[in-house]
């Protein structure tokens, strides 16, 4: 078997059996738990300060402390959900649909996870983190314009409505999993499938800023954008490496085909560019890049280089023409492009996979019994019951949460800038 194999065998092997609690007379082994501590920090990392800067950067200066908050905000929430019983519901025993309460607060983890070298709470953690970020992911399609106590509310809604079962479907012993075999490796179903499907319906539900498609709503920043997004890339090393669950061979090639992907869509990106506008810019190539690691992120485990560079190329140029077709054919404003960037280089990531998972080409090879044609089949079962089920929870959630607290500002807030309007306080203070 070789080391890619061993990956997605331990992958799979953790993530879709039920749970089985304590492993008595063993313990965890020192380098793999420095590892997985080391990848929750780097996830953490994407999204305080990676995230929040990589959008900062895309809004105007009198938005840009908003959105960090908000990155903030969610980050503390979404935590103490996870304790209180998100791990649980997810990876606790349980239904093919939902775990239970047994382990909620953490209470009854095991000296080691099912099937690896590390303590359960390590691996909590690490999960932690997934929960964070995906919430986070949607605020990038309603910047400046949306209340700063819906996004408290509606994060947290959303998070027990859609990340919890779907991260229990596909990651938790779940239906999807073990009835059909849909793999996700790092997150392309789990984080940016539903992200994605979400951030189409709210900005759809919330309407498009002042001036959308009328006027220019320049970044005010490009340099925060690309210090941000240097951080998400760096902290993505953590994401796919980190999701093999182990310091060796697997986590190694996980990070070098997230690199390579990256690296092959951000050049695809500003080439398209070159060719369309005729000037390759900074936004440009940092969009690029996130949108070869969003299509690789399902695959990283499952495929070998010459199929993280064929995704980072084919996610590099249908995200970069579903930027036009959202805002320009939908006329959808999904401000900072969550939806065409993450949610379509998710989706793309996790139908495409079966296609670079031969031998032949560096993958993991199929498992007996599988073939390419039901890999395919459990792959779009996998996305399509996400989708739809994100988006009717979405839309239960946002609707919702909106009976108590409106989701748009006043016109006078949005012109004034969501940063004195909620916060009472300036992002920058030049004078």
């Amino acid at each position: 078997m070789t080391f890619v194999r061993r990956a997605a065998a331990a992958a799979i092997g953790v993530m879709t059996p039920s749970m089985a609690w304590a492993q008595t007379g063993s313990t965890a082994d020192s380098g793999n738990t420095a590892w997985i501590l080391t990848a929750s920090a780097l996830v953490l990392m994407m999204t305080i300060p990676g995230l929040g800067l990589f959008y900062g950067g895309l809004v105007r200066a009198r938005n840009v402390l908003s959105v960090i908050m908000h990155s903030f905000v969610i980050l503390c929430a979404v935590s103490l959900l996870w304790v209180a019983g998100g791990y649980s519901l997810v990876f606790g025993q349980g239904s093919p649909y939902l775990g239970g309460l047994d382990q909620a607060m953490l209470s009854h983890m095991a000296t080691l996870r099912q099937g690896l070298t590390i303590s359960e709470t390590t691996f909590a953690l690490f999960q932690m983190t997934f929960a964070i970020i995906t919430p986070a992911l949607i605020i990038g399609a309603f910047v400046e314009r949306v209340r700063f106590g819906w996004v408290v509310a509606f994060s947290t809604i959303w998070t027990a409505l859609v990340y919890v079962p779907i991260a229990r479907w596909v990651w938790g012993g779940g239906w999807l999993a073990t009835d059909y075999g849909t793999l996700d490796f790092a997150g392309g179903i789990v984080v940016h499938t539903t992200a994605g499907v979400a951030a189409l319906i709210v900005a759809y539900m919330l309407g498009g800023r002042k001036g959308f498609n009328k006027s220019l709503l320049a970044p005010h920043s490009p340099a925060l954008t690309m210090v941000g997004a240097g951080l998400l890339w760096v902290g993505w090393f953590g994401f796919n490496g980190g999701s093999a669950l182990a310091a060796g061979d697997g986590a190694a090639m996980a990070i070098l085909n997230t690199h390579l992907a990256a690296s092959t869509a951000a050049l695809v990106w500003i080439l398209i560019e070159r060719i369309r506008i005729g000037k390759a810019t900074s936004i440009g190539i940092v969009t690029g890049a996130i949108a070869g690691l969003a299509t690789v992120t399902p695959a990283a485990g499952y495929v070998g280089p010459i199929g993280a560079i064929a995704l980072g190329l084919i996610g590099s140029s249908i995200c970069f023409a579903m930027v036009q077709v959202v805002k320009h054919a939908w006329q959808i404003d999904d401000s900072l492009d969550v939806f065409a960037v993450h949610g379509v280089g998710g989706i793309l990531g996790s139908l495409l996979m079966p296609l670079f998972m031969a031998t032949a080409l560096g993958g993991v090879g199929f498992s007996e019994g599988v073939t390419l044609a039901s890999q395919l089949k459990a792959q779009a079962v996998g996305v399509g019951v996400t989708a739809v089920w994100t988006a009717v929870m979405t839309v239960i959630a946002a609707w919702g949460v909106a009976r108590i607290i409106p989701m748009r500002v006043d016109e006078e807030a949005e012109h004034d800038g969501l940063d004195l309007h909620s916060h009472g306080e300036r992002g920058w203070e030049l004078d």
